[in-house]
């Protein structure tokens, strides 16, 4: 899927991570093991458990670290948050903890016994309290009612690279703009939080401006 593409924008080392942890996964996936009791492991099953454990632990100290300080400065604006998004993306947070989570959930479901002797999960775990305090920075998060942007309107999405393309300031759009907008003969609707323009269609409508 695009390797090319995210492989020249990834660092030679951390490509090499990457490739590193999908070698252990794939040592631990079910293949020769399949049918085996459990405490009868092969020592270099148990050796590649250990080890995937260890790498498990330097990457989630590293997160530990990186995370915290991303928070407090996303914390800063909404700018300020699409910018730590865009570099924690593109850190080890965003391309080896995403693949790495998803891998230990589908090797806990096909041999919970090995996984729960390499004990890593334990490890991934100590990281959510880290991840809920940034991701509770996200614009258009459910929010106190009072608050101005508590209305989910809000133009295109922070999680995409043409929100963050160019530095450019997502528009955020209040409910009292949207009622203003169409009192004055617009006509702005919202469709999942995102405000569209469908004035133009309104004349082309074939089924009446009542069901607009």
């Amino acid at each position: 899927m695009d390797h090319e593409h995210y492989s020249k924008e990834r660092s030679a080392s951390l490509d090499l991570l990457l490739r590193f942890q999908r070698l252990l996964v794939s040592k631990l996936y079910p293949g020769d093991c399949v049918g085996q009791v459990p405490n009868a492991y092969s020592p270099d099953l148990l050796g590649v458990g250990s080890l995937l454990k260890k790498y498990t632990a330097l990457l989630c100290t590293h997160i530990g670290d990186i995370l915290p300080v991303a928070t407090s400065i996303a914390s800063t604006s909404h700018r300020h948050f699409a910018e730590v998004s865009r570099v924690v993306d593109g850190d080890l947070t965003g391309i080896l903890l995403p693949e790495l989570v998803v891998s230990v959930v589908l090797l806990l479901s096909k041999n919970a016994g090995l996984m729960q002797e390499a004990g890593a999960i334990p490890l991934l775990a100590g990281l959510l309290e880290h991840l809920d305090r940034f991701n509770h920075l996200a614009p258009g998060k459910e929010r106190d009612d009072n608050e101005d942007l508590a209305w989910p309107g809000i133009m295109g999405s922070f999680f995409t690279g043409q929100s963050c393309r160019n530095n450019e300031e997502v528009t955020l759009i209040r409910k009292a703009d949207l009622e203003n907008h169409n009192k004055d003969g617009g006509f702005w609707t919202v469709i999942d939080g995102k405000v569209y323009d469908i004035k133009d269609f309104q004349t082309q409508s074939l089924t009446g401006n009542s069901i607009l």
